[in-house]
């Protein structure tokens, strides 16, 4: 394949190897940050614009004094389509292909991100070396290691950086939690998070597949390793390829996972992560689990999150497959944090309910505020502590998603007996993989034919999680991820 201009190997050889240097790159490193009166006005560039992108330019322009200026992306049918609403608006907006162009602009103060997921730690570090300010889709990262580096780019460049989690700017959420950590349902025992959300299979191919012509597919895979595609479907699939997504655990699932990190209060990272679960049901070109049970321990309390991609039973895939979803007393997609005198659920983005052990209602809230309007607001101010979802929060409840998944990738599959053998000691877990096994044969998943996998346990401080640590090199902190090194962080 022909890779237009720049290619992979001018980004090597763009500054002899040292690719963050900013001279290389034609920044000047900022000395300060701007500051923004009420009046002032905002310019802001949106990349990543298929589909979550869209949400971000509408959400950013419509706010007082924020005006688009730039789009960008690697997909020029994407990219054109865009530049064509501002212009039947009659707005001014200039398109990019690639990023590294976009943020030299010398009148841009932020970029907000909707790119893949291997895509956000590389574009958020760059755009705060070159002084902006940045919104970042979730997860904020692709890994454990990148996190670390977001955060310390967005305090060592003194930029505001705000996480696409936007439950976090919902004010009946956070009175909820707030009135749960008053005690009025005494002690938190679990943290339940819910991702039932459907997912078909992706397909089979047989082969490689043809780069859509209006797509520079080196810039697209930029820091990830360069294959052929071998799926349908280049855009939004790559979710459930672990080289550039986080299957759905790290989709969806990093919105209730931080909702249970909120709740529990949990400051740091989990002190012991364990993953049981599998792509089944369908043999597709998806590599990431559909169906999956975390035990993610923490000082204070336990969190057990639940992933299912298939419907209730073979009756709704045939008839109602995105209707025909599981519930956990009455949640999908969302939390239930179960307490001593009762419980709390958090079923969507804006609402909340507390119950007593009988399931009586007690107390209800609702609402919430714009996310968008929220970064907006710690732009004009410079202030990180004005964000409702600032980078390090993102990091924290990105991480066990990361490390979930991690002890997938370095699990061994087991028969269901083997797995009820290993987790006696949990009831906690010993249920919910009960209640996953009749999901998958009310599926008519045969479980010898298509075992589970049964996660290696990760332990904070111990060897176990240091070998893992060694067997996904994308998790330490000093490196990014490719065994080329073209995207590597400084040492």
């Amino acid at each position: 394949m022909a890779h237009p201009d720049p290619t992979r190997r001018t980004f090597l050889q763009a500054s002899g190897g040292a690719f963050f240097s900013m001279a290389a790159m034609g920044f000047a490193v900022p000395t300060q940050r701007l500051a923004f009166g009420k009046d002032d006005e905002i310019r802001v560039a949106v990349a990543g614009i298929r589909s979550r992108g869209v949400a971000h330019i509408e959400g950013l322009r419509k706010l007082p004094n924020v005006r688009v200026v730039a789009l960008c992306d690697v997909d020029s049918g994407f990219l054109g389509r865009e530049v064509a609403k501002f212009e039947k608006r009659g707005e001014k907006v200039d398109g990019y292909r690639d990023f590294r162009e976009l943020i030299k602009r010398e009148d841009l103060h932020v970029v907000s991100l909707a790119t893949p997921n291997h895509w956000h730690a590389l574009q958020t570090v760059w755009a705060c070396k070159a002084g902006l300010d940045v919104y970042v889709e979730k997860p904020v990262c692709h890994s454990l290691g990148e996190g670390l580096r977001m955060v310390a780019a967005a305090r060592d460049y003194k930029r505001i950086v705000q996480v696409g989690t936007q439950s976090r700017s919902s004010y009946a959420i956070r009175d909820a939690i707030t009135w749960l950590h008053e005690g009025h349902l005494g002690e938190i025992k679990l943290a339940r998070g819910f991702c039932y959300k459907p997912r078909k299979s992706i397909g089979k191919v047989s082969g490689p597949q043809e780069i859509p012509r209006n797509v520079d597919y080196d810039l697209w895979t930029g820091p990830a390793p360069m294959r052929a595609l071998e799926r349908k479907q280049l855009h939004y699939d790559w979710h459930w390829d672990s080289t550039t997504g986080n299957g759905d655990l790290g989709n969806q699932g990093v919105h209730q996972v931080d909702i249970c990190r909120w709740a529990l209060q949990e400051p740091g990272l989990p002190t012991e992560i364990l993953s049981v679960g599998g792509r089944l049901g369908y043999d597709d070109d998806g590599n990431t689990p559909n169906t999956q049970i975390i035990w993610s321990q923490f000082a204070s309390a336990a969190m057990l999150f639940e992933v299912r991609g298939l419907p209730r039973d073979i009756k709704a895939q045939k008839e109602d497959w995105g209707g025909g979803m599981d519930r956990y007393q009455g949640v999908k997609v969302g939390v239930v944090i179960d307490c001593e005198k009762g419980s709390l659920r958090i079923p969507d983005y804006s609402s909340a309910e507390a119950l007593d052990l009988d399931g009586k209602s007690v107390k209800k809230w609702n609402g919430a505020k714009n996310h968008f309007a929220n970064f907006i607001t710690a732009v004009r101010s410079g202030n990180p502590a004005d964000l409702n979802a600032e980078i390090v929060e993102g990091h924290l409840s990105a991480a066990p998603c990361h490390l979930a998944n991690l002890s997938h990738q370095l699990g061994r599959t087991a028969s269901a007996a083997q797995i009820t053998a290993a987790l006696g000691a949990n009831p906690a877990m010993s249920e919910a993989f009960q209640r996953m096994t009749a999901h998958l044969l009310a599926n008519d998943v045969d479980l010898e034919a298509t075992p589970l996998t049964l996660g290696r346990a990760l332990l904070a401080g111990n060897t176990t999680l240091s070998q893992a640590m060694e067997a996904d090199p994308s998790t330490k902190p000093w490196l990014f991820r490719d065994g080329r090194g073209e995207f590597r962080f400084p040492s």
